[in-house]
């Protein structure tokens, strides 16, 4: 459930980004489908009724996997990574100086910026500055 409120916390063109890349996706295995179920009709006289009720069933099936499985068809954009800049993540694993750390529920590597102690695994922290794909950090200070 957690992953469909993160889809409806989206805005409406990702949203339908999304909806459209899964949807292409499918496109060929909904063909494939329906030429099968359309020999079947006609080899084995497949009742046309049957023929629409495998066709809805699997328009079900795309859109309870589409629940599991639409943060894969939200790609990254170019200069994604730079638009972490001012976020806050989760510590993953101690970082000392360099570790793993969860944005956005995705993981990503990260680096302490300068020489200050480790932050241990489970810490809030902000995101600096990005080099590269990996993102330099600073524990949020604690009030």
């Amino acid at each position: 459930m957690k992953r469909f409120e993160q889809y409806r916390m989206l805005s409406k063109g990702s949203k339908r980004r999304i909806a459209l890349r899964y949807a292409l996706y499918q496109i060929p295995d909904m063909a494939i489908l329906v030429l099968i179920l359309f020999l079947l009709h006609q080899w084995v006289d497949l009742s046309l009724w049957l023929f629409i009720g495998l066709v809805n069933l699997w328009l079900v099936k795309y859109v309870l996997v589409f629940t599991f499985v639409w943060p894969a068809y939200d790609k990254p954009r170019p200069g994604d990574v730079k638009s972490l800049i001012g976020t806050e993540g989760i510590a993953e694993e101690r970082l000392d100086p360099s570790g793993y750390i969860r944005v956005h529920g995705e993981l990503w590597r990260a680096e302490v910026m300068g020489k200050t102690i480790p932050i241990e695994k489970g810490e809030t922290i902000l995101i600096e500055r990005a080099c590269g794909l990996t993102l330099l950090v600073k524990p949020v200070q604690k009030k």
